[in-house]
């Protein structure tokens, strides 16, 4: 592949991206502005997440002791390497700090930090949601399952409504908390399979 037609490869992933941003952002109502921004608050997870590791420790009682760590692990790497890592790394400018983009955007929440990719909200999301996923039999979590997954969802398009992120932001972002999440759930289904009788 030539200079040239990488360059032309990214140009079109970059024209991809705003149009994306654009259009999504574009269907902005008072009500979808009070959601996205709830959706996409930190403060609003800790109950939830609260809620959640007392559920997982009432459910697997000793066995957490294995789940739980690599669940926070995992969940917790991925805000670090999105955080720490790429976003400062690659530093590219979030669409509502964009020049000649930024007019263009409704921002119910503000605008947040200078960089966007990666987007630790869609990683941070994605690795809890493929971590129960892989982690609960589906059988009898599906619900729980399901709903993780949506709330990701629906906090990785909030990233887009409000302008935060572009959509290769988000995209990156949920594929390398996907990731760790599936090693996770490797490390926790070795640690926790129950162990021959000795001999």
């Amino acid at each position: 592949m030539t200079l040239s037609s990488s360059l032309v490869d990214f140009n079109s992933i970059q024209a991809l991206d705003r149009a994306v941003v654009l259009a999504v952002n574009g269907t902005h109502t008072p009500l979808l502005d009070a959601v996205m921004t709830f959706a996409s608050d930190r403060n609003v997870w800790y109950p939830f997440y609260a809620l959640l590791i007392a559920y997982l420790i009432f459910l697997y009682r000793q066995r957490a002791l294995f789940l739980l760590p690599l669940l926070i692990g995992a969940v917790s790497l991925a805000d670090l390497i999105t955080s720490r890592l790429f976003k400062p790394y690659f530093g590219r400018l979030r669409p509502c700090h964009e020049p000649g983009l930024r007019e263009l955007l409704h921002l119910p929440d503000g605008c947040g930090g200078q960089f966007g990719f990666l987007s630790s909200h869609a990683s941070n999301s994605m690795a809890l949601a493929v971590f129960l996923l892989l982690a609960l039999p589906p059988r009898r979590f599906l619900w729980l399952q399901l709903l993780v997954f949506a709330w990701a969802l629906l906090l990785s398009y909030s990233r887009l409504y409000l302008g935060a992120h572009y959509l290769t932001d988000v995209l990156g972002g949920a594929l390398v908390g996907a990731l760790l999440a599936f090693g996770a759930t490797k490390a926790f289904h070795r640690l926790s399979a129950p162990r021959p009788p000795q001999a």
